[in-house]
């Protein structure tokens, strides 16, 4: 497709704002069916077709990129935030359990909202790029809510310290492949190219500090709802 056919993302466009519609309404409307069914059935298939779409989206993804965008360590290679809240929430989905349910409700609230909200994004609809985009990131955006409101899961205290030392450990491993291959994952190089919430924060290196300082910020507010809740029915 010649580039003057492409169409440039608008944000909060009708095609942005539709996609952050239906990441909040989807898994509203299936929740509210998972949970008038009491067989479980349902919530079953619900589970693994969101598995499936996730899985199948980020291959058809990856070949798509490769297209488009040529094929670079930094178009493929899963080390990204967000891909890391997406294999934790594709475990989860397979394979419920609490370690990593609670680093994809973390990382996907906590930074694949923001993707979701401010995407490092050129291409708008109808191109196949912002389609797969945000079935990415709307998808990991709802299981992750999917599976709080249908299924019960749910992040603890220690949800918090296990996140955080995860993510450390992301941010090692980004800033370790930068440097060997020049890359930009987790933007500990540089800001996104796209206008994002880090254009309001100091010039690199200094936004690095205040990185880490939102992802703690992020947690204890993600959290925060649970905490109220626990206060309010232990009275």
């Amino acid at each position: 497709m010649p580039n003057a056919m492409i169409a440039t993302f608008a944000r909060f466009g009708p095609a942005h704002v539709t996609a952050i519609a239906l990441t909040l309404f989807v898994p509203l409307i299936l929740a509210a069916i998972t949970l008038l069914d009491d067989s479980g059935a349902i919530a079953h298939i619900i589970r693994f077709l969101f598995a499936a779409i996730l899985v199948v989206n980020k291959i058809v993804g990856l070949a798509l990129w490769a297209r488009y965008e040529g094929c670079t360590v930094e178009n493929l290679a899963p080390m990204h935030l967000c891909d890391w809240a997406e294999i934790a929430a594709v475990i989860t989905l397979i394979f419920p359990n609490q370690w990593t349910y609670e680093l994809s409700y973390f990382w996907s609230l906590g930074g694949t909202l923001l993707a979701l909200l401010t995407p490092d994004l050129r291409y708008g609809f109808p191109h196949s790029l912002f389609v797969s985009f945000f079935t990415q990131h709307g998808g990991v955006i709802a299981a992750v809510l999917y599976m709080t409101l249908a299924l019960g899961m749910r992040p603890t205290p220690m949800s918090i310290v296990r996140t955080l030392g995860w993510s450390a450990v992301y941010f090692g491993a980004a800033a370790v492949v930068n440097s060997t291959l020049g890359t930009n994952f987790g933007y500990l190089c540089a800001k996104p190219n796209q206008p994002s919430l880090m254009d309001y924060m100091a010039p690199w290196p200094f936004y690095l500090i205040q990185l880490g300082l939102l992802t703690i910020a992020f947690c204890m507010a993600y959290y925060f709802p649970f905490f109220l809740a626990d206060q309010i029915w232990s009275h």
